[in-house]
């Protein structure tokens, strides 16, 4: 039986992203870059949450974490973390539009899914031969999946900052109980992680 989890920084009003998410600012305009200076500027601080969004076994990604376009694709785009992206696993990336794998090194490879939710979740479940699946975001993504109930367990990282507009995470998801098992503050975010109740 697979185990779900997902990661997602948010600000403390609940958005992921900022509006107008363009090419030059991948997470929108607006203090976005304030939910993701954790990472970055204190990572020894963070070290073990950091490790824990990139150590399932598959990945599951919607069409804006891998590319900026939302049309037919540019073939030329290989994702925004250069040749060696930091999964070194399978991602299943959801889409609408078709596109071969795009294999990269340190053992990555990216598929791209067109039948929604359910068929990416079962061709990461196949790929981790039943092992620990991550939802990697964004928000939009991350929202279907909690609205189906596929996920187990929620971590999020909430930096201290306020957005005021762009995808916020729980948009559209039905009533659910979470059950909080870990919470951490750090100097630029506070960690808490949640097992969602059937």
């Amino acid at each position: 039986m697979p185990y779900i989890t997902a990661d997602i920084a948010i600000s403390a009003d609940g958005f992921a992203t900022g509006v107008n998410q363009r090419l030059e600012r991948p997470f929108g305009d607006g203090p976005v870059d304030e939910l993701h200076r954790w990472m970055f500027e204190t990572p020894d601080e963070n070290a073990a949450e950091l490790t824990a969004i990139t150590a399932a076994d598959a990945f599951v990604m919607g069409r804006n974490m891998f590319s900026p376009g939302r049309g037919a694709w540019d073939l030329e785009w290989r994702g925004w973390w250069g040749e060696d992206p930091p999964y070194h696993k399978p991602v299943f990336v959801l889409t609408h539009h078709e596109r071969e794998d795009v294999p990269m090194q340190g053992g990555t490879t990216f598929h791209f899914v067109t039948g929604g939710v359910e068929a990416a979740l079962k061709r990461a479940v196949e790929a981790s031969d039943d092992g620990t699946i991550a939802i990697a975001g964004g928000a939009t993504t991350m929202n279907q999946f909690l609205a189906a109930g596929l996920i187990d367990e929620l971590r999020l990282h909430i930096a201290p900052v306020i957005v005021g507009a762009g995808e916020r995470l729980f948009d559209g998801v039905p009533p659910q109980k979470l059950r909080q098992v870990s919470s951490r503050s750090a100097s630029l975010v506070t960690h808490i992680t949640y097992r969602i109740e059937r």
